[in-house]
């Protein structure tokens, strides 16, 4: 460990990876990015000098066998993660993984399992719930008041259709709407409940035009209690990212659920006993947070705040989103 931190190797020059995740792990606490590898060496070298990266690769076998790198990021397309995880795994690198974490909870589960056999840390990268509005959230909740839970409602919807070669819109790397944001109500709606659904009803259209993958989806998850999430997921449509809790006494809207701007666009609003209060919450970069997470389950022994057997949890319930989809039918989780 360099200076008692984390060094960080990023699997590809993904969008994410250079506006968001990458200079997250620069401002933790506990991380460095030490190099950065893609299959196009030049691309490599010039993401590295423009995010002031020290090293570059032209492969990612090259970034898992440099010693010096203690975990690494993999923003790779969908299809790619559980290769890259396990092989990362098998070299010895804790590894935090885009989401979806896998393609279904099968693959999840065999990547849990190498991790756990090769002795390294494995995470979602999941960013919003290491905001701690989301604490904030749950303390009100649990707090009683806004009264019983009702219901929750989410949404992430944005439009970039026109972008034909998106991976997002190629099918067997993973792509559609469900995969790429439905899954952040989904998450949500687990952590704040603290409990797993019981059944799934879905909706969506699947694009002729863009390799059959959903690009919107709407639907329905049953909790116990009689508790109910309604989502909405889509990548041909207006953007949102919102999110509702409706109780007996009240509710709690969060207007930018999921994509924090570290500005006042980040409150949340909490409306009972007639009144409207707007909820400040601390202005940080939720992906350093997530980072710091990672970073000090493997440099102090802490617990991780999501234990990789949430991402399995979770790829359940996506795995019954698409098959209620697809087949039409409502899918009862066992």
């Amino acid at each position: 460990m360099s200076q008692g931190k984390l060094r960080w190797g990023v699997l590809g020059c993904a969008g994410i990876a250079k506006r968001a995740v990458i200079p997250g792990i620069q401002q933790s606490q506990t991380g460095e990015v030490t190099a950065i590898a893609s299959r196009d060496e030049q691309k490599a070298r010039e993401t590295a000098a423009q995010l002031n990266i020290p090293k570059s690769y032209g492969s990612y076998e090259a970034i898992l066998a440099d010693d010096t790198i203690d975990a690494v990021y993999i923003p790779l397309p969908n299809h790619l993660h559980k290769e890259w995880t396990i092989r990362a795994a098998e070299a010895g690198k804790h590894v935090l993984c885009e989401k979806p974490i896998a393609l279904n909870a099968e693959e999840t589960e065999e990547m849990v399992a190498a991790c756990a056999k090769a002795g390294v840390k494995l995470a979602e990268a999941f960013m919003y719930r290491h905001h701690p509005r989301y604490e904030m959230i749950k303390e009100i909740i649990r707090s009683g008041e806004i009264g019983t839970i009702r219901g929750i409602h989410g949404a992430f919807t944005f439009n970039n259709a026109k972008d034909a070669n998106n991976v997002r819109y190629k099918q067997f790397m993973g792509g559609g709407s469900l995969y790429d944001v439905g899954v952040y109500p989904i998450s949500a709606a687990r952590f704040l409940l603290e409990q797993e659904p019981q059944a799934a009803t879905v909706h969506a259209f699947f694009s002729p035009d863009h390799d059959h993958v959903d690009m919107m989806a709407a639907g329905l998850l049953e909790f116990p209690d009689s508790v109910a999430l309604t989502f909405d997921c889509g990548m041909w449509a207006a953007g949102r990212n919102v999110l509702e809790v409706i109780g007996t006494d009240g509710r709690i809207e969060v207007p930018s659920a999921y994509v924090s701007r570290q500005n006042a666009d980040d409150h949340f609003f909490v409306i009972a006993k007639g009144e409207r209060r707007e909820v400040a919450v601390p202005y940080v970069n939720q992906y350093a947070l997530q980072a710091d997470d990672l970073g000090r389950s493997v440099l102090e022994g802490k617990p991780q705040r999501f234990e990789p057997s949430d991402a399995v949890l979770n790829m359940k319930v996506i795995d019954a989103c698409l098959k209620s989809a697809q087949e039409r039918v409502r899918v009862v989780l066992s």
